[in-house]
């Protein structure tokens, strides 16, 4: 899909969380939901004439 975000470099989303103090579990259960919530508010921005 051109001009689309599918995902996050979840490598990089956990380092970042370990760098924060996050637990490793807390990080696991949370990324999923936080990923697909962020992902769909990119694309919806990206679509719009103004975005």
């Amino acid at each position: 899909m051109p001009g689309a975000v599918v995902g996050w470099d979840m490598s990089a989303a956990l380092a970042l969380g370990s760098a924060l103090g996050v637990p490793p579990l807390a990080m696991a259960e949370l990324l999923p939901v936080i990923e697909a919530v962020m992902v769909a508010k990119l694309n919806e921005q990206m679509e719009r004439p103004d975005g």
